[in-house]
């Protein structure tokens, strides 16, 4: 082998080295997120699951404002958003992040069936939000996008506004849900949501004690990441056979 060659060798694995020191540099800001992937069933769903770590998805930019639970908000300490009705024989809890690109795959793959059911009276949606991408990217969209839900909520369009917010996420790095303007343009896309009521409820950050109460849950009950789905008490999202079709089958064997 000539000199030449080598020398080009050598050059071209000190680019490789320099390129890696780079990678790990723009790594660094994601330290404290453990990120795994999740196959959901045969759907094939890529899921990047924030793993909440000893001092991760802790949000610093904590309000001290009272506790305002969003109106019907249930269980302890009323920190769970319920859809469906009392009566149902099946519940499913679950724990989201608006900024969670998981949460989005879990939602876009299941919504459909978690409607059919809820809509049939079979299954009763608990839904507790967290914060834990905003402690972990920086940011406050987790929490601001979180009150919204709650004021829409109040507005009793919480449903449809949970689901406009999840196919309208945006980057997990990008923080579009701090904008109070943002999340009042996306309540456009439900039909009267965007009162003088709701826009109030949004910039005066009502339920923000609230969210920052149920992200502390979150936290102290030890639990994995979001999105955590129980059916009945029983983690499903990590079942890599749970597909939709099995979630409703579950559930209409419950309601047999």
């Amino acid at each position: 082998m000539s000199d030449k060659n080598r020398e080009g060798q050598r050059t071209a694995r000190q680019k490789l080295a320099a390129q890696r020191e780079k990678q790990k540099s723009r790594d660094k800001r994601r330290r404290a997120l453990i990120v795994g992937v999740s196959v959901v069933g045969v759907l094939g769903l890529a899921a990047v699951v924030g793993v909440v770590a000893a001092n991760a998805g802790k949000d610093d930019s904590e309000t001290a404002g009272p506790v305002v639970a969003p109106s019907g908000a249930q269980g302890k300490d009323s920190l769970a958003i319920p859809v469906g009705k009392e009566s149902a024989k099946s519940t499913l809890t679950v724990w989201e992040d608006f900024r969670c690109p998981a949460c989005k795959g879990f939602e876009l793959t299941y919504r459909d069936t978690i409607h059919e059911l809820t809509d049939a009276g079979k299954l009763k949606v608990e839904y507790h939000l967290a914060t834990i991408i905003d402690g972990n990217m920086g940011g406050s969209g987790s929490r601001r996008a979180a009150n919204a839900a709650a004021c829409a909520q109040d507005a009793g369009k919480f449903p449809a506004y949970h689901d406009v917010l999840y196919s309208n996420q945006p980057e997990e790095t990008d923080d579009a849900f701090a904008a109070d303007g943002k999340l009042i343009e996306l309540a456009g896309k439900v039909d009267g949501l965007d009162t003088p009521a709701f826009r109030k409820c949004v910039k005066d950050g009502t339920h923000d004690s609230w969210v920052e109460k149920s992200n502390k849950a979150f936290l102290s009950a030890g639990l994995s990441g979001t999105p955590t789905v129980l059916l009945d008490g029983k983690d499903i999202y990590k079942e890599e056979s749970m597909t939709p079709a099995k979630l409703k089958k579950l559930v209409q064997d419950a309601n047999e």
